[in-house]
């Protein structure tokens, strides 16, 4: 298959460095480390998505004509830098692509219908699973269990313990967040939860603690689909806010008293990890990989709504008792949560698939 320089935009602009072909990034002669590669990655996960594409590789976003879920493209919401670069499929077949990252299973077929390459076989790849298992807890077989040539990439250790993954190889990257500086301020006396498509996630986001919760205390909550939850619960009048853009959206979560995590069964909401690194006080049920994301001091993890209740109502009579939980919080996810470390472990597996 010839190979064409960096892919163009319309424009004529240039789309990123040009890479070896055929996915096998040289070394640099004097340090021994990687060039930084071109990775071909869906938008899927606008928060996740936002933290891999800081990295010093050239990440190659399909983007299609209705910017659907297949070819989102670069984001709208998210302040992205220059190396994530938007090709269309037609631009995909002769583009210089060193590895795949693969979130769907679908997108091993788009991947050879639009490149030509069979991931595993053609072109260097992992994938990254970003959820816990649908089916049954422990029975459920991952997609790619049958599979020994690409690597499965988890976001928690609960996840990969959770799955069965077969054959395949697996990893654990945890999550990573920028900084959006400590902005929490508290001084609203209400609960901020952050949830898309509350009503279709039902119980599996916690939908039905959320608008209990709020018959009792004032919570608002953000995400996609308020329009759906004001129908579902029209006591929550007035504290619905649709889709902000990130930085809108810490901004106005710094101002609330303490943050809502009313997931049942996820993998680990990245807006609960960047709440925390606001500087947000969490509530929380202690489910999944939350016991290890939120320590004693950080926040309340309980299964126990009462005590949950409780603890949102003390917060709310005393913002002191809460900025110092926040506190705690902020400190723990700039640790165990940064941005670098999350970069670090990537260029290892990255680098490690592609040897």
């Amino acid at each position: 298959m010839p190979v064409r320089g960096p892919a163009r935009g319309r424009a004529g602009r240039r789309r990123g460095p040009r890479a070896p072909p055929r996915g096998r990034p040289r070394p640099c002669s004097r340090t021994g480390r990687r060039t930084p590669m071109r990775v071909l990655i869906w938008h899927v996960h606008g928060s996740w998505t936002t933290s891999f594409v800081h990295g010093r590789h050239t990440c190659l976003l399909p983007v299609v004509e209705d910017r659907g879920p297949d070819g989102r493209g670069r984001a709208r919401t998210w302040d992205w830098p220059a190396s994530a670069v938007e090709l269309a499929p037609a631009e995909l077949a002769d583009a210089d692509i060193d590895v795949v990252v693969l979130q769907r299973p679908h997108e091993l077929e788009l991947l050879e219908r639009w490149t030509g390459r069979r991931a595993g076989t053609d072109l260097p790849a992992v994938y990254v699973e970003h959820d816990t298992p649908r089916g049954p807890a422990v029975a459920t077989r991952h997609p790619l269990a049958e599979r020994s040539d690409i690597p499965v990439v988890h976001v928690t250790h609960f996840n990969r313990m959770m799955w069965d993954n077969g054959q395949a190889p697996t990893e654990v990257v945890e999550h990573g967040v920028l900084d959006p500086g400590p902005l929490y301020t508290g001084r609203t006396a209400s609960l901020a939860a952050v949830v898309n498509e509350p009503v279709r996630r039902g119980r599996i986001a916690g939908t039905d603690l959320l608008t209990a919760l709020a018959r009792e205390l004032p919570v608002d909550v953000y995400g996609m689909g308020m329009d759906q939850l004001a129908e579902h619960a029209p006591h929550m009048a007035g504290r619905l806010h649709e889709n902000y853009p990130q930085e809108k959206l810490h901004g106005a979560l710094g101002e609330h008293r303490a943050y809502f995590h009313p997931y049942r069964w996820t993998s680990l909401g990245l807006a609960l990890l960047e709440a925390m690194t606001i500087g947000m006080p969490v509530l929380g049920l202690s489910t999944t990989e939350a016991p290890r994301a939120v320590p004693p001091g950080a926040g309340l993890l309980s299964n126990d709504l009462e005590a949950l209740a409780a603890q949102a109502r003390h917060w709310l009579n005393d913002p002191d008792a809460a900025a110092a939980a926040g506190t705690a919080a902020r400190g723990h996810a700039l640790r165990h949560y940064g941005l670098d470390r999350f970069l670090a472990d990537w260029d290892r597996i990255l680098e490690k698939v592609t040897a």
